[in-house]
């Protein structure tokens, strides 16, 4: 199992809370080299992160608030970011002050460090890791892939139904899987939509003759795009009162594998009941080579090489 989790994860866990409880709890850590979590309470002026810490006063001095901040390669907005948020860190020393004061000097970008070292930089296209959503943009989500480590999944690998914006799929905070797409670097790009099932995969959870809810994505000249799961959605006739985002109830006229269409008819429009944003993985595999989206019936090819060329 990879220790090097999402920032937050650590935080509420029993040896979490032992170590950074009391000052000899974050000595042993400082000696362990163990990579704590607390919370992130202010940023001064200067860019310094005050630390919660129910012992003593942490600080993670500018330099140390992230890998790249030292070098320029990563902006201020990262530290600034994370105020009322849960940080990682490793100890670096503490401080008694001639007062009597308590200090303890920490550095998130040592246990960012460690993380890309010995995990994501090891990591290999098509490996399947946890992400935790930690912010949602127009083109695609940001997520955190360890110790507070950013990654991308763009819009489009988001799922096979297409989606407005991420929060149509996803809320920040929400742990999900991914799949590792390209690096370029250091810099790791994933993908979400391999998980969430192939045609055939979605389609055997539905008949014809049913009625089953469904959430209107897009509306062209020939008919509604309605989306039954992430990965599959099917056409129905234009409505005049039809709308983007709309939670539909449709019947199921036909299912047709070798051409990958689902034929529906909208029954009504559930304005009362909001869109299901649930979704399902269909698989429990640690890595992919190849991904095929299309039944092989259909002639078609839809898929994803994970292999480098």
């Amino acid at each position: 199992m990879n220790e090097y989790r999402p920032e937050g994860s650590l935080f509420r866990t029993t040896a979490n809370q032992k170590y950074i409880s009391t000052l000899d709890g974050l000595t042993e850590a400082m000696e362990k080299g163990i990579i704590l979590e607390a919370r992130a309470a202010v940023c001064d002026s200067s860019h310094n992160l005050i630390v919660d810490l129910p012992c003593a006063e942490g600080i993670i001095y500018r330099e140390n608030g992230a890998v790249g901040i030292s070098d320029g390669s990563t902006r201020d907005i990262a530290i600034i970011s994370r105020v009322n948020k849960i940080v990682c860190f490793k100890v670096v020393r503490i401080i008694s002050s001639e007062n009597g004061k308590i200090s303890v000097e920490l550095s998130r970008a040592a246990a960012q460090k460690e993380c890309i070292e010995n995990y994501t930089d090891k990591l290999s296209l098509g490996d399947v890791i946890d992400a935790r959503i930690t912010h949602l943009e127009q083109f695609g989500c940001f997520v955190d892939i360890g110790c507070g480590i950013p990654s991308l999944i763009p819009i489009d690998s988001i799922s096979v139904s297409r989606i407005a914006h991420p929060s149509d799929r996803f809320s920040v905070g929400q742990y999900i899987r991914a799949i590792v797409r390209s690096r370029e670097g250091s810099r790791i790009c994933l993908s979400h939509k391999e998980l969430l099932g192939t045609w055939q995969e979605n389609a055997s959870g539905f008949k014809t003759g049913e009625t089953v809810s469904g959430i209107v994505r897009s509306v062209e000249n020939y008919g509604v795009f309605v989306e039954l799961s992430p990965n599959l959605a099917g056409l129905a006739e234009l409505r005049d009162d039809i709308q983007p985002g709309q939670n539909v109830s449709v019947y199921i006229k036909a299912i047709i594998p070798e051409k990958m269409k689902i034929k529906l008819v909208i029954v009504d429009i559930c304005d009362d009941c909001p869109p299901d944003k649930s979704y399902k993985y269909f698989t429990d595999s640690l890595h992919f080579d190849r991904w095929d989206y299309a039944p092989e019936c259909s002639g078609k090819r839809i898929y994803t090489e994970f292999q480098t060329a």
